[in-house]
């Protein structure tokens, strides 16, 4: 069923991506990982609509969903360009059962992220840092360049790895190249736990099949893959 959020506050992430702080008082509730649809219903009643993954934990007061803006969407735009505090959404959600993990499921837990592919594995770490700070979990994030990176200054309370393919900053001693099987082998866990991937599809398709290769079973590597859909 549709519902109605309010926006209560969009905050820059990047010069291309935003976060949308919404207030849903018939919100079900969610689990990290999942993902919502956003509709969008112009003057004349034409439609458009588009899943985005939640960026909050399950146990945040505001449901959160971050949105990167495509120059040539439908929704995206009016996202992060028009959309202002005050102003309603409709939603509906959540969506998704296979690419979750809570609390119970343990650790070491492996987080992959390509781009705006970070904003499922966000929601896990933010859930895993008040249901279950026990178990460990390391976030290797693939990026442009540090500017690309989303919820940066957030992130610095994390185990966070990065790599950053096209631009480094001076003096910059992390990776600078695109994840391959030695990284992964680098980073990970030695192959013990659990390994969720996100980003573009031919991204998640190699990364998934890297953390086989160095030994993760492959019922539990989860993995959710997006491309270009108009935004």
């Amino acid at each position: 069923m549709w519902q109605l959020a309010d926006v209560r506050e969009l905050v820059e992430e990047t010069p291309a991506v935003k976060t949308i702080l919404l207030d849903a008082p018939e919100w079900p509730g969610h689990r990290a990982g999942q993902h919502l649809d956003v509709r969008l219903t112009a003057e004349d009643g034409y439609q458009a609509q588009r899943s985005y993954s939640i960026a909050s934990a399950p146990e945040d007061e505001q449901l959160a969903i971050t949105v990167e803006c495509l120059a040539d969407g439908e929704v995206s735009p009016y996202l992060t360009d028009e959309l202002r505090a005050g102003d309603k959404l409709e939603l509906r959600g959540p969506i998704g059962g296979y690419f979750v993990w809570e609390a119970e499921r343990g650790g070491p837990l492996l987080l992959v992220g390509g781009g705006s592919g970070v904003v499922p594995l966000m929601s896990m770490l933010r859930h895993r840092a008040v249901a279950a700070p026990q178990a460990q979990a390391r976030l290797l994030y693939s990026a442009r360049s540090l500017g690309d990176v989303i919820y940066r200054e957030e992130l610095e309370r994390f185990d966070v790895v990065y790599t950053l393919t096209r631009e480094q900053p001076d003096g910059w001693t992390g990776y600078s190249r695109r994840v391959d099987a030695e990284m992964l082998a680098e980073v990970s866990f030695g192959g013990e736990g659990l390994g969720y991937v996100c980003g573009p599809t031919r991204f998640v398709e190699s990364v998934a099949d890297g953390l086989v290769g160095i030994g993760y079973a492959p019922e539990n590597v989860r993995t959710e893959r997006f491309g270009p859909t108009g935004g």
